[in-house]
């Protein structure tokens, strides 16, 4: 599927099925609603309406179904009739696993996503993640090139054609996923902190943004310990980079602050042989971040944005952190390292500071493939939220829904799991006393005591371990994520309409309130 380009139409168009393979997708219900005299041009002459209304009388989805329509050249696939609360609407995960599953083969084929405008944009977003770019199998090079054609059929309340608006908005939206899934699928030998840097360099090129960068001797110079300390002992050595978006008229400055250790051996605390294969899915969070701020500056960002890449290598060498090392962070920080394993909470704490200290951010966001443990606490398809703010954690559940990348509250209560960092000779030490007490919580809470506990700006941490993969393949996780959280700072109106901020806002007196309703909260 690397070769496969992605395109969203208003119209397919006509098409026989045998030069053109079709898979036609949705909640039953909706399948129903669709009505022939718009399938007849994608279906005929293989397939009639006797066959059409046939095949969806055998379908039983329980919780997904499909049933061939001609040969391997068209097929039906429903989606489950209903889902749970903790679930979204669209069945973003089960989009996906059909598209992969059902998909005919060939080398121009269409899909017809039928759904609700409301999930419009989760749905292309679960299409993508079907779609991955990186291979490096010998055969690939051989493959001619793929296009699939994407037209959605709105059911339901505000079922009219679909805007190119939004198809520009998906492009960006799903080019950002697919972004993120190939950085993460790169193995370190290509995606060093070298080539992270370059892929942040031809972002910023296409947004006419400079980077700033900040690499090896001028961060330990400045005081970025934590993310010198990580990434010290590799051939590459790391870096603190940022993009910025800055319009006239910000009311707020946001920074995304994202972990990128492109390979992660464990340092001295050295992985085993079963734990380390894959570990270089840990820069997940960097790379939605870096997905995300080039869709949402795309799009139209009204704020100040700032997306902070802490990029460094946990390797092994003579020049490796040991524990019992002890490192002043850019917070004015000490921290006694008992575990170099827990080597992310470190790059972060650096760049959560920095975006507080230099940034002024009034609210700062952190993605990270933090702790194995996130995938116990909760699971392979939510991320983890934790974050100071009751508002922002209620909203990050309901952009998960709304995007499908899910979401699910962790904790919050440093009073209670801080304590676990004690040391007795620096500030706190990096890895918990007690395991078994909610360390994913306090894997988080690490990083917030870097700004303080009583910062009075807005603070989320997400987790994101266990999402950012499914299988031996990266997600994209916590691209769609970030564009719904924060769409409502958008000049986008379908990443209005799935933000779940700033939607009760009064219309009246828009400006004196403007701040506020901006600020999101």
């Amino acid at each position: 599927m690397a070769n496969v380009g992605l395109q969203f139409v208003a119209s397919a168009g006509d098409g026989d099925p045998q030069s053109r393979p079709v898979l036609l997708l949705g909640q039953l219900q909706n399948l129903h609603r669709v009505p022939w005299s718009h399938l007849r041009g994608k279906l005929q002459p293989r397939v009639t309406e006797e066959i059409w209304q046939t095949a969806l009388g055998t379908l039983n989805p329980n919780p997904t179904d499909s049933c061939p329509l001609y040969l391997n050249y068209a097929t039906v696939a429903a989606l489950p009739s209903r889902v749970s609360r903790h679930n979204s609407p669209s069945a973003a995960q089960f989009i996906t696993r059909l598209v992969r599953n059902c998909l005919p083969g060939g080398t121009n084929r269409c899909i017809l996503m039928v759904c609700e405008r409301s999930e419009v944009f989760a749905s292309a977003c679960a299409l993508a993640r079907a779609f991955p770019l990186f291979t490096h199998r010998s055969s690939a090079s051989r493959r001619t090139e793929k296009t699939v054609t994407v037209e959605f059929f709105l059911v339901g309340q505000n079922n009219g054609p679909v805007e190119v608006t939004t198809l520009k908005c998906l492009t960006s939206a799903t080019e950002g996923v697919r972004l993120a899934a190939r950085i993460v699928d790169t193995p370190c030998n290509e995606m060093n902190t070298d080539n992270f840097l370059e892929e942040i360099k031809k972002v910023g090129k296409d947004l006419g943004i400079v980077p700033t960068i900040i690499r090896d001797e001028e961060l330990k110079q400045r005081g970025f310990g934590g993310i010198y300390g990580v990434g010290k002992a590799a051939v590459h050595p790391p870096a603190l980079a940022v993009l910025s978006h800055m319009p006239e008229g910000a009311t707020q400055t946001i920074a995304w602050v994202g972990k990128g250790i492109v390979y992660d051996t464990g340092g001295l605390s050295i992985k085993g042989k079963t734990t380390m294969p894959g570990m270089k899915r840990d820069c997940g969070g960097a790379a939605a971040v870096l997905g995300a701020f080039r869709a949402a500056v795309r799009q139209g960002f009204k704020d100040n944005l700032h997306a902070v890449f802490c990029l460094a290598e946990n390797s092994v060498g003579p020049n490796a952190t040991r524990p019992d090392d002890i490192h002043l962070l850019y917070s004015g920080k000490t921290v006694e390292i008992n575990n170099t394993d827990a080597e992310g909470r470190l790059v972060l704490a650096d760049g959560v500071s920095y975006a507080c200290k230099d940034l002024g951010a009034d609210i700062i966001l952190d993605m990270a493939t933090l702790t194995g443990a996130q995938g116990i606490a909760t699971g392979k398809y939510h991320a983890a939220v934790l974050t100071n703010s009751e508002e922002w954690e209620a909203a990050c559940v309901k952009a998960g829904r709304n995007c499908g990348d899910l979401v699910h509250p962790l904790v919050y209560c440093p009073e209670l799991h801080f304590s676990e960092f004690t040391s007795a000779v620096a500030d706190m030490k990096n890895s918990v006393a007690d395991r078994d007490n909610s360390p994913s919580s306090c894997a988080g809470l690490f990083i917030a005591s870097h700004i303080g506990f009583d910062w009075p700006g807005v603070w989320v941490h997400l987790d994101i371990a266990s999402p950012v993969h499914a299988g031996e393949r990266a997600t994209g996780y916590g691209v769609a994520l970030l564009l719904s959280l924060f769409g409502g700072a958008s000049e986008d109106p379908l990443l209005n309409m799935v933000s779940p901020l700033g939607e009760d806002a009064d219309p009246q007196g828009d400006m004196e309130r403007d701040c506020k309703r901006r600020r999101l909260v």
